[in-house]
Order: structure tokens, then sequence, then C-alpha cells
């Protein structure tokens, strides 16, 4: 029996909009178009009637807007006793426009598509790929969730880590995508101030996103925060948030760490690769490397984490029923290449040992 297809509400107040991703998303059979809506009340008014797996969300819009749409979705979806949809929002490629992205994802939008106003019409069917991706990893993620029977855990290669040396790794490195900026911020948001060593993350978003992104986070934790530059030299105590677009590495630069920020590969499919700032930091590092995946579709850091690993570094992934998408840990899970596998808010009191005033303590 084939699987039962993923089913979609659009909310935007735009006809075009409206008429856009209908015609994309109901180009591929596993997703069915159940119905549109103009405004944020109608579209919970169509939630309530058509019961979707997936919503794109538009986020301004008359009458009620996505973030309003949002807030009530929840107990919306409770008061009429059904399972509540996974959002995917629908953003301008601005910077109001990523800073109401990351407020939605924290909100619980399970990722963001961006669409560049005016210019979306000439890129529409080079999004396509995208928006059909995106809607089918959250939307059966969804349906799994909900309809049926939870997957068999993968079995993780060694035992559960509850806490590191003090000083063990000279870098922690940390994949995410779909799902994960509110994760990043309960990672970095649980690290202390004096962490030993940096971290440098590779998440998959568009440049302006990651920029916000690194604003955010930067006001929200106690460590500094910065989005990534050619050159940029690691210091302990700071994250770096690669730049969308363009791939981050590490390399030497004396007796110190430096940010590589280039176009290369091409070919890539993801940009920033987790993948390519993995390896780099499995050859530069070895040992005292240390590399987290979390949620995301797709596989990208799988090749990375073996890299780390073959170098004696080590591996932690997000705990699978924590993921917004279980794809990129799963990846790594089952090719056997993590150490561990925990909750975000264990994974940071796990990197937090690293600092040996919190180490001492978790002895």
């Amino acid at each position: 029996m084939p699987p039962a297809p993923i089913k979609v509400l659009i909310v935007d107040d735009s006809a075009f909009m409206r008429t856009a991703l209908t015609r994309l998303l109901s180009s591929d059979p596993q997703i069915q178009v159940l119905g549109t809506a103009r405004d944020g009340q109608d579209g919970l008014d169509k939630i309530h009637q058509l019961r979707p797996d997936v919503v794109t969300l538009d986020i301004e819009m008359p009458v009620l807007d996505g973030i309003s749409v949002l807030k009530k979705l929840s107990s919306h979806c409770a008061a009429v006793k059904m399972p509540t949809p996974a959002v995917l929002m629908c953003s301008s490629l601005t910077k109001e426009g990523s800073h109401e992205a990351l407020l939605a994802m924290r909100l619980g939008a399970a990722d963001v598509i961006a669409k560049a106003g005016s210019q979306f019409s000439l890129h529409m069917d080079a999004m396509r790929d995208e928006l059909v991706a995106k809607v089918k990893a959250i939307g059966q993620t969804h349906a799994s969730r909900h309809f049926a029977a939870a997957p068999a855990p993968v079995p993780i290669k060694a035992g559960t880590i509850t806490r590191f040396r003090p000083r063990q790794f000279d870098l922690v490195c940390i994949g995410s995508s779909t799902g994960g900026p509110p994760v990043l911020e309960t990672i970095l948001t649980g690290l202390p101030a004096d962490l030993p060593c940096p971290i440098v993350i590779s998440q998959h978003m568009p440049p302006i996103f990651t920029k916000s992104l690194a604003e955010r986070l930067d006001h929200e934790s106690a460590l500094t925060v910065a989005h990534g530059e050619p050159g940029m030299r690691l210091i302990p105590g700071t994250a770096y948030i690669a730049p969308g677009g363009l791939h981050t590495r590490v390399q030497r630069s004396g007796t110190g760490l430096v940010l590589e920020i280039s176009e290369e590969p091409r070919a890539a499919i993801y940009r920033p690769s987790v993948n390519e700032l993995f390896a780099s930091a499995a050859a530069v590092l070895g040992s005292k490397a240390c590399g987290v995946v979390c949620t995301g579709m797709g596989d990208d850091g799988m090749i990375g984490a073996k890299a780390i690993k073959a170098r004696g570094g080590t591996m932690v992934t997000q705990a699978g029923s924590t993921c917004v998408v279980y794809g990129m840990p799963k990846a790594v899970d089952t090719a056997g290449a993590s150490d561990t596998s925990l909750a975000p808010d264990q994974i940071a009191k796990l990197i937090a040992t690293l600092s040996p005033s919190v180490g001492a303590l978790a002895a």
C-alpha cells in the first residue's frame, strides 16, 4: 500500500501566492492540497474543517497575521480535539522577515521558506524542490507522531556520555537544519561564558536569516555569538554562525584557529555544508574535535561525523524523539558514528562540562 498523501492547507492573503503554492505542491503525487485560506482567521477555521497535516502560513496577513495564528494554534486544536498540524512559514527575504521567521520557530513553526518579494514569480520553479522536500519532511514526522506507531529506535554505537573532561576539546562544531534555531537557542543559552573553546555552527538558512540568528543568540546567551566572516579568529567562549549560502571550514593559523569561508564546493546541496565543517575540524584537530548533529532533513553531517570519529574525535546526536525532523541525526546514528544521543538541554549540560568549574561540579 502506498503511503497516504500529506494533506496541506495554504494560508496566504495573496491570491497569486495561493495559486502558485497550490501548483507547486500539487505537482508531487505524495502531497494533497486540501484547500486555501485568505487570512489567519480563515486559516484557523479551515484547519478545524479540513484537519491538514501541514499548514503553509504567511507571516503578513490582514485580520490575523501568521504570528498570531501560531500563538492560537495549539489551544485552538486542543479545543476541537485534533492534532496540531506542522507549520511551514512563508517569510519575506528581508531583515524584518528573518526576525519574524525566528520568532515563528520559537512559537512552534517547524521551518521557514523564504520568498523574495516581487522576484518570487521568477524563482518559483527553482524553489519547488525545496518547498516539496520541506513539506514532505515535516508532514511525515507529523503523521508518524500522531497516527502511526513510533519508529523503532536506532541503536547508538556507545553508551550515553554524561560529562566531558574539562578542556577535552579545542572546538565544538554543531550542524542543524529543519527545526534547528530553537534547538541552537536551547544549547547556547545553557552554556557558561567561560567555555574554554569556541563553537562553530552550520545551520541551513539564507544569509540574512543566519545573520539575524547570530544577533538573537548573542542577545540571549552568556556566550558571545558572531556571524562568521572570512579569516575570523576563533576565541574561547564565542560561537560563530556560518553565513548562509557559503561553506564554512576551520583551519590553523599559527597556534590558533580561523574561519575559512568560500563558495566551494559549489556542487554541495546545502550551503553551509555540515559535512564540510566537520571534515575540516577532523583534519585540523583530530581527537580534539567534538561534533554535534541536531534536527534536520537529509543526511548532511553524516560523512563529516565519520571523519571526526576516524580521527579520534567525539560525536553527539540529538535524540530522535526531540527532533522536528529526525533525518540528519538518524543518518549519523545509523552509520554508527554517534557516541551519545541526547535532548537539546542535555547536550547543553554535556558541552558545559568542558568548563573547569562546571566539570568539577559534574564529577
